[in-house]
C-alpha cells in the first residue's frame, strides 16, 4: 500500500514538473541540469529537478511505464524506503556522473529521470535476473534487456540528440546495482554472473570517456551540432555577450513602444536579468 502510493506520487510529480516544463522555457532551463548552471552559478539544485523535466510527451512516458513495471519488483524486496534510496541515490548519481564526464564541455545540458529509471531497472535485474523484460514486444531475460540498455545508452552518449542524459543512464545504472547489492549483500554471491554481465560494459565505458575525455567531443553522427572550441569559460562569455544584446534589444523595444509592446518571453528574460544584477 505504502510503496503503491510512493510510486503514484513520484509518477503524478514527473507529470507536473515536465508538464511545466514543455509549455515555460524560462522554467524549463533554469531547472534543467546545465553544466554552467551547476559549475558558474552554484546552481545544485539542478542535480535533483532536472530528474522531474523531460524533453517530450514519449520520453517521459517511457520513463514512467517503466519506473511503474520496475518499482515493485525493488520495493518487494528493499521495501518502500530502499526503493526510495535506490531511485534517488541514482537521480543524482547519474547527474554527478554526467558532471564529472562533461566537466570541461561547456554547452552541456540533459532532463529527465533516466538515471533515477535506470537505478531501479537495474537494481531489480540485480536482485531478480530473470525477471521477464519486454523490449519493443520482445520478451527477454532481464539480464539481456540490461546488456542491450547498456549499449543502448552507449550509443545515445556517442550520437545524441536533444537533451536527453544518455550517459547519466550509465551512472544511475550502476548506482542501482551497488545500492541494491549494499542493501541485499547475499545478492552479490547468487547473481554474480548477471551483475558482471550487467557491469562490465558499463565500467569499460566510463573507464574510457574519463580516462580519454576527447572519446565525447564529437558532433552527431547525422549533424554538427557542437562547438569543438567551447570550454566551459568561452560559453560563459559568449552566454554573457548573447544575454546583454537580448537585453539591450528589449531595452530599446520599451524606448520605442513601452512596457506593453513586450511578449511574455521577452518580460520574462528581463525579470530573469534583473534577479541577476541584484
Amino acid at each position: 500500500m505504502v510503496t503503491g502510493i510512493i510510486i503514484f506520487l513520484l509518477i503524478v510529480a514527473n507529470v507536473l514538473v515536465s508538464w511545466k516544463g514543455f509549455g515555460d522555457q524560462v522554467f524549463f532551463d533554469r531547472y534543467k541540469f546545465s553544466l554552467e548552471g551547476v559549475l558558474l552559478y552554484k546552481q545544485n539544485d539542478r542535480l535533483f529537478t532536472s530528474g522531474f523535466l523531460h524533453s517530450n510527451w514519449l520520453h517521459l512516458i517511457f520513463n514512467m511505464f517503466a519506473l511503474f513495471i520496475f518499482a515493485g519488483t525493488v520495493s518487494e524486496v528493499l521495501q518502500w524506503w530502499g526503493f526510495l534510496l535506490v531511485y534517488f541515490m541514482s537521480l543524482v548519481g547519474g547527474d554527478l556522473l554526467s558532471l564529472f564526464i562533461h566537466r570541461h564541455s561547456g554547452d552541456y545540458s540533459s532532463v529527465g529521470a533516466s538515471g533515477a529509471v535506470s537505478g531501479v531497472i537495474f537494481a531489480a535485474i540485480t536482485l531478480v535476473p530473470d525477471i521477464p523484460v519486454g523490449l519493443f514486444f520482445i520478451p527477454m531475460p532481464g539480464w539481456l534487456f540490461g546488456l542491450l540498455y547498456i549499449l543502448i545508452s552507449i550509443y545515445g552518449i556517442r550520437s545524441r540528440t536533444g537533451n536527453i542524459g544518455h550517459d547519466s543512464h550509465l551512472g544511475g545504472a550502476l548506482i542501482g546495482v551497488l545500492v541494491a547489492i549494499a542493501l541485499q549483500p547475499s545478492a552479490l554471491i547468487q547473481n554474480y554472473k548477471t551483475i558482471l554481465i550487467i557491469s562490465v560494459p558499463a565500467l569499460v565505458f566510463m573507464y574510457l570517456i574519463i580516462s580519454r575525455p576527447h572519446v565525447l567531443m564529437v558532433d552527431n553522427f547525422f549533424f554538427k551540432k557542437h562547438r569543438k572550441h567551447y570550454t566551459i569559460d568561452q560559453r560563459y562569455n559568449e552566454d554573457q555577450h548573447n544575454r546583454q544584446q537580448e537585453i539591450d534589444r528589449i531595452l530599446d523595444k520599451i524606448n520605442k513602444s513601452g512596457m506593453r509592446s513586450l511578449t511574455k518571453a521577452e518580460k520574462d528574460k528581463l525579470e530573469d536579468y534583473s534577479k541577476r544584477i541584484r
